[in-house]
């Protein structure tokens, strides 16, 4: 990988490295490394959000709790800690990327303090990209064709939320569905991806979340996966869910970061996933094409007609038509991005936000009024879902085109410490 640079966030720490007189004995990484996950750490204490994933030394978690360091400290020893790192000697990738998480750390606490920033200016701080802006001519040629493929006197959002509503599954078949869904996805990562032999997760339904599906790791190559079920689980779900969350998705993603990065290298900073920083970018994004990287062509349509739709008691005498409709429905999935984009600057309110997404993305009332409570606590982490999916795809398919090469492309990104820059 290349060097990318951080323009502005070291200006003044390689003009002091420049010029000062005196030599600087190089820092211990090792340390660097601790210093770092405290400071990530000690903003958790600021921020719930903030750390997504911990499994380092339980006494620098200690040491944060007790020292309870101010977002001022934070900040100020974050940019102490740049410093050191600029006079630093070890792999270009590793002092890349934790400068990288030190600036995402160092937005955060701008955020958290009350500070105001343009959602493309903050997504760029963040996860390293912005999003492309569409207008509402944009969707509505889409629109169109979802108005062809789906007739009737209601709304165009009414009648996809009519049609999809004969592809729920019913609670009581949840379990089942599930279980077959991520026992596929998992069959088909393994046969292109080594997974260390104790990887495991538990799988809990859970309610009032502002998302569909988490994964929270817990090291050892284990996670908790959760599903939302405060809104009707559609068919197609399953799927996205089970190698979104898990194989090749982010379970896959964490457990050979983990393996290769942690245990491998002794990158201690990897012990820690901080949620806003660009490292989601590539999760989210891998996590998403995953699904078309395990299931390509008509083949998860096959699955899912030949083995899920009979375990949720569906008739499947539609699907094709409902396949066409998800692939029409996915044209659109950067309308969110847009809501979330004017809403967080302020340029449209809650309601405009909210109907928006209704038009647009065709949400129902209560799936558009779920996603302004993810804008709220995410902001600008929208962009992950889509742009990164789309930077992923640029990068595995670039140059390949069979299923061999794309996996192992794929499986490299998922066990390297890239930046959304060497995506490009």
């Amino acid at each position: 990988m290349k060097m990318t640079g951080i323009v502005g966030f070291l200006a003044l720490s390689l003009v002091a490295a420049c010029t000062s007189d005196i030599e600087t004995p190089e820092p211990d990484m090792n340390q660097l490394a601790r210093d770092y996950l405290f400071l990530e750490l000690s903003m958790g204490l600021h921020d719930e959000s903030h750390v997504d994933a911990y499994f380092g030394p339980e006494d620098i978690r200690s040491k944060a709790e007790e020292t309870q360091l101010s977002l001022q400290d934070i900040d100020l020893r974050a940019a102490e800690l740049a410093r050191s790192l600029a006079n630093a000697k070890d792999d270009p990738d590793r002092i890349e990327g934790l400068l990288q998480r030190l600036q995402a750390l160092r937005t955060r606490i701008r955020l958290n303090q009350g500070e105001k920033l343009p959602f493309d200016e903050e997504s760029m701080l963040l996860f390293g990209a912005s999003a492309p802006d569409h207008d509402a001519q944009h969707f509505e040629s889409i629109l169109a064709e979802i108005d062809a493929l789906l007739p009737g006197d209601n709304s165009l959002p009414e009648r996809v939320e009519a049609f999809r509503s004969n592809f729920e599954i019913p609670p009581d078949r949840l379990a089942a569905v599930f279980d077959a869904s991520i026992a596929e996805c998992r069959k088909r990562t393994l046969q292109h991806i080594r997974l260390p032999e104790n990887e495991t997760f538990t799988l809990e339904y859970v309610n009032d979340k502002p998302w569909s599906g988490y994964n929270w790791y817990q090291g050892d190559s284990t996670s908790l996966i959760q599903i939302n079920t405060d809104l009707p689980t559609y068919i197609s779900r399953a799927v996205d869910l089970g190698c979104h969350e898990g194989y090749p998705g982010h379970h896959t993603f964490n457990a050979l970061l983990e393996k290769n990065l942690v245990v491998g290298k002794g990158w201690l900073e990897y012990s820690l996933y901080p949620l806003f920083s660009g490292e989601s970018l590539i999760a989210e994004g891998s996590g998403n094409y995953g699904i078309d990287l395990a299931f390509p062509g008509d083949e998860r349509v096959d699955f899912e007609k030949s083995v899920l739709f009979p375990l949720a008691g569906l008739d499947p005498a539609q699907a094709d038509r409902y396949y066409e409709l998800l692939a029409l429905l996915d044209r659109l999935n950067y309308a969110g991005n847009e809501a979330a984009r004017d809403y967080l600057n302020g340029t449209i309110s809650e309601e405009q936000a909210v109907q928006w997404l209704i038009d647009y993305a065709l949400s129902s009332p209560e799936r558009a009024k779920q996603r302004i409570r993810f804008f709220d606590t995410y902001r600008s982490y929208v962009i992950n879902y889509n742009l990164g999916k789309d930077m992923v795809r640029d990068y595995v398919e670039r140059d390949t085109t069979d299923r061999a090469g794309r996996w192992h492309r794929f499986e490299k990104m998922l066990s390297s410490p890239m930046l959304p820059a060497d995506l490009k």
